[in-house]
């Protein structure tokens, strides 16, 4: 596992409530990636959400607002999860003529540490909803499914091909847990698959992504390889791998990674 003993992660915090485009830290793809499979397989998208953004208007009146942050999976960087959280912070106090120059400001300097263009989009919070709604996809949920495991690190054998014609389906699970690799706090998340191909054996499948209950690794990297190893071990004509991360101090992270589509479905999962 790369060393991310360089990031703020589990540092002292100092807080900052003046702009400060300098709290980010951009961790490079290529450092994560080290182990595996090559990115230009996949296309996607990291599609964070803030929960907790804050300014002062021109009156020094309080706005709130609910942000989107969308990442190409193409970028030379990820912005380590702790500085992006300072740096929203980092807005608190200071003052802004529009929700417009906020986000323009917010564009610039995240596209700077990343290295790519990345959108930003800020909600009112009454509007938030219907933007982005509280929902499932049509699929099949594998939760109930009467399986046996103990083995808690990640496990490709267990995903097999199954027996039947070729499939285009949608199989999801919430029981996806998955470790900060600095300071090992849990992070938990429901993951959406959908395919078309050979059918993939849904216990198998189950128990490969509850094999990752103790894995370290940032939320991107666990869902490519999850999708890498999906790819290696059932070779569906496509694939697309979603995974809706629960937020921690206000910001949640929700990577994709398809075959077929940039972008992923707009929704929410409920316990977000």
């Amino acid at each position: 596992m790369a060393d991310y003993s360089d990031t703020e992660l589990g540092r002292e915090t100092h807080y900052s409530d003046q702009y400060d485009a300098s709290l980010l830290c951009p961790i490079p793809r290529a450092k994560a990636r080290e182990d595996s499979a090559d990115a230009t397989v996949f296309i996607g998208v990291d599609l964070w959400t803030a929960f907790e953004i804050s300014w002062l208007n021109n009156d020094g009146l309080p706005q709130v607002v609910i942000g989107e942050f969308i990442f190409p999976c193409t970028s030379d960087a990820i912005i380590e999860s702790k500085s992006f959280k300072l740096y929203l912070n980092s807005f608190n106090q200071s003052q802004y003529s529009s929700m417009g120059a906020v986000s323009e400001i917010m564009r610039a300097d995240l596209s700077a540490a990343s290295g790519s263009t990345v959108d930003v989009i800020l909600y009112q919070i009454a509007e938030y909803n219907g933007f982005k709604p509280i929902s499932e996809p049509s699929g099949v949920c594998l939760d109930q499914r009467s399986v046996t495991t103990d083995v808690y690190q990640p496990n490709a054998s267990f995903l097999q091909v199954g027996q039947g014609t070729d499939m285009d389906e949608t199989l999801y699970s919430h029981l996806l847990r998955t470790n900060c690799p600095v300071t090992d706090q849990p992070d938990w998340a429901s993951v959406y698959i959908s395919y078309k191909g050979a059918p993939i054996d849904r216990d198998g499948l189950l128990k490969y992504l509850v094999s990752f209950r103790q894995h370290q690794d940032f939320h991107e990297q666990c869902v490519e390889k999850i999708f890498s190893d999906i790819m290696a071990r059932c070779q569906p004509a496509e694939l697309s791998v979603y995974a809706r991360y629960m937020r921690r101090g206000g910001l949640d992270i929700n990577p994709y990674r398809s075959t077929v589509y940039k972008m992923p479905p707009a929704y929410r999962q409920v316990r977000q």
